[in-house]
């Protein structure tokens, strides 16, 4: 199957400030993706030039469309969320389904009112007399309702807590997803959505650092717990990061066999935040 998105060799600057630079990545159809990448890496600007928010040089295609050129088309096929936390207070149920029925061809009415009938909101409540988990519920109505081949999330659950963060992506995947649907998530909590990622790209300073399936990032990195009398040796393969744990030496490594680096001690795959930290270590050196 051709490649949802393709980008090639996107540049954007903001005046004397590169937000992209040269990167290029490809996204397939069927596939949950992590973007991740410390603040100001260009996650933000990647979504707007996918969205056809902003202006960029290079080649980017969405769904076979041209961002910049065909964005109303487009936009009939996609469905962004940048943070389930805001809905005007006063806005009613009823409301919310009302604007999104307006705005969204693809909007099923009458399963986001299925949905909503299995939780406490009824039509007439307003946000601000909701709770923060009955505003998650009222995102995932409206989210779950809209037959978009592209979700993107950008931070979707910042500001709330661990309950409603783990019901939201729970119910995501679970009610939401499918074959037919791509999904493409920013987010700075990582451990949280790791269960959930098919596939894996971290931003660097406007640049695409890795791009993987979660299969092969278990096939690439390795971590090792060293014993004390091989250190030199798994030193001198070079590893990505050290850290210390309970006085022993932890080492990731990258595309070195897992069968040589047994010998050192008790292996593992190491955890995105782990090979996050690791990869991301020059820019903070």
């Amino acid at each position: 199957m051709s490649a949802i998105v393709t980008a090639r060799h996107l540049v954007k600057r903001y005046g004397k400030q590169t937000a992209l630079d040269d990167a290029s990545f490809e996204i397939q159809p069927g596939r949950v993706v992590g973007l991740i990448g410390p603040n100001g890496s260009g996650k933000t600007t990647t979504l707007k030039a996918m969205l056809g928010l902003t202006p960029f040089d290079g080649e980017l295609s969405v769904l076979g469309l041209d961002p910049r050129t065909q964005r109303e088309e487009l936009m009939n096929e996609v469905c962004f969320i940048a943070d389930v936390a805001i809905l005007p207070r006063w806005l009613r149920v009823r409301e919310a389904l009302d604007f999104v029925q307006g705005v969204h061809p693809r909007f099923d009415r009458a399963k986001a009112e299925r949905y909503l009938a299995s939780t406490k909101l009824t039509m007439d409540m307003k946000v601000k007399a909701m709770s923060k988990g009955m505003v998650v519920q009222l995102h995932l109505a409206l989210v779950m309702a809209i037959d978009a081949r592209l979700l993107v999330l950008d931070e979707p659950t910042l500001g709330l807590d661990i309950l409603y963060r783990k019901q939201f992506y729970q119910n995501l995947l679970e009610d939401y997803f499918d074959e037919n649907k791509t999904i493409l998530i920013t987010t700075h909590q990582i451990e949280e959505v790791e269960h959930i990622l098919t596939d894996l790209m971290f931003i660097r300073e406007g640049k695409i650092t890795l791009s993987a399936s979660m299969d092969e990032v278990g096939d690439r990195f390795t971590e090792v717990m060293v014993e004390p009398q091989f250190v030199a040796a798994a030193n001198a393969l070079q590893p990505l990061s050290q850290r210390n744990v309970f006085g022993k030496a932890v080492m990731l490594f990258d595309g070195v066999a897992r069968t040589q680096l047994a010998n050192f001690g008790e292996t593992r795959t190491p955890s995105v935040a782990d090979l996050f930290v690791a990869t991301m270590k020059e820019t903070y050196a």
